[in-house]
């Protein structure tokens, strides 16, 4: 096989996901390659893969077997590279199941691709799935591409041990990279017109470096920087919305009105037999205290429905803290066994159409949450900062404060400008409206 001329990269999963595709494709760049236009058309094709939930597993396997058929009804074998989560965890089942595959390399190893796919080239499949999270960072450095909205890694790894999730079996334990470092990416992303960083971590508010720079401390310094006006943060953990962070979100004006803080059930005991560290009551609280210092925040979530034992009582109690809490967006999905972690072989495991009925209830409930929160944005002025063109002639599409997808007529506003938007129409899943000339911009007020 020969050294590929071009590369794909293909990313499923999280924004962690996206932003390690984003080095990626850097890193091949860097090293010669081109990107091809299409996975079909690449040389090499990379499958940067979660290991989240099950379909996501099988849909990569599914996925290496149409491009080995296709290779073989073309004539034209591209190479295979499958990195992140199932590399990391499934690695000699991958080599099993998959001989085509040519990389197999985890999440915190993805520096040495280039160096990997030369060793697939002379014939030998190249393995590296350790996990030495700041040699990482340190070889990839802080050189990046600047997007409007660009993505910086601050904190990999988790220690939770929630007995569903493989995450701190795949991306390991929790490392914080130093604060002074990650101002000079920032920095440098800002220069090169980024306007909003967000902050990534598998728990990114558990963010604290070795010199004791919190995660508070960490998004003021961002907010001090020239050019930088948003910042968001995802995914963070309940246990560590310290009452620094929260007042964060009351002083710092660039920290959008918007966090993603996931609960999981609205069962005491279920959060109990999940290794969560908060009860239903905590999360409340937390969310009220966040409201009252931020009376616009909009909240998002996730959820498990069907985890081992849960009792038709205790989804209830789940129903009960969506109504109370009101989202403005979820995440919700079926508990699905992951190997290797505890819950997994629990023995009260909850039957697939139960499952599917409690998960059928919970997004109506959800989704009407949604749909009202994007309806009572209609007749507001919001600022959108554009990131893309959009499918029509003229139109751009951006995010508002609240991560709406807000689409309108560019009239003369580029991609990375933040302009002033009247909102005049709303579906399920974005708004549209106008771009509003003068600069009076009214608020959200209090999230209905």
């Amino acid at each position: 096989m020969t050294q590929p001329k071009t590369y794909f990269v293909r990313s499923y999963g999280c924004q962690m996901n996206v932003y390690d595709a984003e080095r990626m494709e850097e890193l091949l760049g860097a090293d010669g390659m081109t990107r091809a236009e299409s996975q079909d058309d690449a040389d090499l094709v990379v499958l940067n893969t979660c290991h989240i939930r099950e379909k996501a597993a099988e849909k990569v396997y599914s996925e290496i077997g149409r491009i080995r058929k296709k290779g073989e009804k073309s004539g034209r074998k591209a190479m295979v590279a499958v990195a992140g989560c199932v590399a990391q965890a499934e690695g000699e089942e991958i080599a099993r199941r998959a001989p085509s595959v040519d990389v197999i390399v985890g999440p915190q190893a993805y520096h040495r691709l280039p160096a990997m796919t030369r060793t697939a080239a002379a014939g030998t499949r190249a393995v590296d799935t350790d996990l030495p999270t700041l040699a990482k960072f340190k070889a990839l450095g802080t050189a990046r591409r600047a997007r409007p909205s660009s993505f910086l890694t601050i904190q990999e790894g988790c220690d939770k041990f929630c007995t569903y999730c493989v995450v701190p079996y795949t991306r390991g334990a929790e490392v914080s990279r130093p604060a002074d470092i990650l101002l000079e990416e920032a920095r440098k992303l800002a220069d090169g017109g980024a306007r909003e960083i967000v902050l990534l971590g598998q728990n990114v508010n558990a963010y604290r470096d070795e010199h004791g720079v919190g995660f508070g401390d960490l998004i003021g310094r961002v907010a001090a920087i020239h050019g930088i006006e948003r910042i968001r943060y995802t995914t963070s953990h309940p246990a560590d919305m310290t009452d620094e962070l929260i007042a964060a979100h009351g002083e710092i004006q660039a920290l959008m009105p918007y966090l993603h803080l996931p609960v999981q059930s609205g069962s005491d005991r279920v959060l109990k037999a999940m290794n969560r560290s908060h009860t239903a009551e905590s999360y409340s609280d937390t969310i009220a205290a966040l409201r009252r210092v931020r009376p616009d925040i909009a909240i998002s979530g996730d959820f498990i429905v069907g985890f081992p034992g849960e009792t038709e009582a205790e989804f209830e109690e789940t129903l009960k803290i969506v109504d109370a809490t009101r989202y403005a967006q979820a995440y919700s999905f079926k508990y699905s066994p992951r190997p290797g972690t505890p819950a997994a072989t629990m023995d009260t495991q909850i039957a697939e159409l139960v499952k599917a009925e409690r998960l059928e209830r919970l997004q109506s409930a959800l989704n009407a949450q949604q749909i009202r929160f994007n309806q009572n944005s209609v007749g507001l002025c919001v600022n959108v900062l554009i990131e893309r063109p959009g499918k029509r002639e003229g139109q751009v599409v951006g995010k508002s404060p609240w991560l709406q997808s807000v689409h309108f007529d560019a009239e003369g506003a580029a991609i990375g400008d933040i302009v002033a938007v009247e909102i005049e129409s709303a579906g399920p899943n974005s708004l549209a409206g106008r771009r509003r000339m003068s600069d009076d911009r009214t608020g959200r007020g209090q999230v209905a």
